[in-house]
């Protein structure tokens, strides 16, 4: 018995101090893995955040470029048809919104959802328009039914609300 007492009176202290040791090396190495961690992402984000704000430029611009009076002037040639007309903005909101498609990764869910229904929005815009207007006719009459449409809306355009929204985001993260 007197051997088992010897044994835990230098087993008892070693343990303790092995348990002491372990505990501050363990929070040592928390530590020390938290500091690396923040690194890395400070690094990470000095890359990313100009990266971010070029894809919110890049949607700005989307926005703007599928906007009716700016797409109008843009898309029109002299001689098309208002069929032909038809044809080539829906080509060019949908070729436009394919080139930014990659955007997506920098920019929030609900940013990109209104993108995405600003897009299918002004599609509809104009192809309502388009249904206004007979096939055979001038590029201009087109032209002027959609600009027609989109002046008298009592709302903004989607694109615009999705500009407003852009905006405000980019705001509170810059």
């Amino acid at each position: 018995m007197e051997g088992l007492i010897e044994v835990l009176k230098i087993f008892l202290p070693a343990l303790a101090v092995f348990a002491a040791a372990f505990f501050i090396v363990q929070r040592f190495l928390d530590n020390d893995q938290k500091r690396r961690d923040h690194e890395l992402k400070k690094s990470s984000q000095s890359l990313v955040t100009p990266i971010k704000l070029q894809a919110y430029e890049r949607i700005i611009i989307f926005l703007e470029r599928i906007h009716p009076n700016t797409m109008v002037v843009r898309v029109n040639k002299h001689g098309m048809t208002a069929q032909q007309f038809h044809v080539e903005l829906v080509k060019t909101v949908k070729s436009e919104y394919e080139h930014n498609l990659s955007q997506q990764i920098y920019v929030s869910y609900n940013a990109w959802e209104l993108v995405k229904t600003a897009k299918e929005e002004i599609i509809k815009l104009i192809n309502i328009s388009a249904t206004k207007v007979p096939h055979d006719n001038s590029s201009n009459d087109l032209a002027m039914m959609l600009l027609n449409i989109t002046a008298n809306l009592e709302k903004k355009l989607p694109n615009e609300v999705a500009i407003d929204y852009v905006k405000k985001e980019v705001s509170q993260i810059f």
